[in-house]
């Protein structure tokens, strides 16, 4: 299977006439797994075939190439291949997608996560691909998460005894994903919350597709005090709250297990809250998929993942696209 780099950093399958978060001017289908700026493509002539919740955050982000909906586990049938959709835990709406042939399967991950996050239709996967290309945005066996239960319990006491303290709570995480997941954390305890303007705009979507947020607004500065505070760290170096004299911060990334990330960001608090899956179980999703062969992308470390997934008996190879850190 001939794979080449379309976009920013997706995928063409010239074989196929599809591209994978990317744009090929020879691409009849182009499937997008979720939302975020670095797997949407930027050509307006671009014909996305995503979830009904991705084209209308695409459609916020603005993306203004045609879409087409397709739900998940609908099928998307042509006589080169069939596509499915299967939910990636990672955003709302995210998406692996499932390609089918005559001659072999082949699982694109995109962004995902397992055990999946709250803010998501959760997670699941075909019981086996031929090809998988996977993402290693956390290729390293340093990151291992705690369970979801203890990371709830410690955004929901950190934002409880700041207040009780006197001090407006800061949450630092990334406009779409992060934040609306914090901000789902948080609804059970009642407080009223405020949300960068980037991210407001995309909250009432998570709500249409019945994602609890909570007792939230818009950030106003002037009235901002004793609210909860979601953004993205890069707002707090262009005054984001800097009117307030006592507040705590605290930063949600699965960056959040480098301590160094403390002194960079000022932070409180460091919760290594991801949204993708950590290193152990990568490889034990690609052990589980069984895979002829894996393409490893998206990540700084390729050797290491390659490294274990050998000695699991899993043939395997570093796919070259652009690469995010952001979590």
């Amino acid at each position: 299977m001939i794979i080449k780099k379309a976009g920013y950093h997706g995928l063409y399958f010239p074989d196929l006439g599809i591209t994978l978060d990317g744009y090929h001017p020879e691409a009849d289908f182009s499937f997008v797994s979720h939302a975020h700026a670095d797997h949407m493509p930027r050509n307006k002539n671009t014909k996305a075939y995503a979830t009904p919740a991705t084209l209308e955050l695409m459609d916020r982000r603005g993306f203004k190439g045609e879409k087409f909906k397709i739900q998940f586990h609908e099928s998307i049938a042509t006589e080169q291949f069939r596509a499915t959709l299967y939910p990636a835990g990672h955003i709302l709406g995210s998406a692996m997608i499932y390609i089918e042939t005559d001659e072999e399967s082949i699982l694109y991950t995109g962004d995902f996560k397992t055990p999946p996050s709250p803010a998501s239709e959760g997670f699941e996967a075909p019981d086996q691909a031929d090809l998988l290309i996977t993402e290693a945005t956390f290729g390293l066996p340093i990151y291992r998460w705690k369970p979801m239960e203890e990371l709830i319990q410690e955004i929901q006491d950190f934002a409880i005894s700041s207040l009780d303290e006197g001090y407006t709570p800061i949450f630092l995480g990334y406009n779409l994903g992060k934040a609306q997941e914090i901000m789902h954390i948080l609804a059970p305890l009642g407080f009223p919350m405020m949300i960068h303007g980037a991210g407001y705009k995309l909250c009432d979507v998570y709500e249409k597709y019945g994602v609890d947020l909570g007792n939230y607004s818009a950030y106003d500065r002037e009235n901002c005090e004793g609210n909860i505070l979601i953004t993205p760290s890069s707002a707090l170096s262009k005054g984001f709250a800097s009117n307030l004299s006592k507040t705590k911060v605290a930063y949600c990334s699965g960056w959040a297990s480098n301590e160094s990330r403390r002194t960079q960001l000022t932070a409180d608090k460091l919760i290594p809250l991801s949204d993708h899956l950590d290193f152990f179980e990568l490889i034990s999703f690609c052990k589980q998929l069984s895979p002829k062969h894996v393409y490893v992308t998206h990540t700084p470390n390729p050797d290491v993942v390659q490294h274990y997934l050998t000695n699991e008996g899993i043939s395997s190879s570093f796919l070259n696209v652009e690469y995010d850190s952001e979590d």
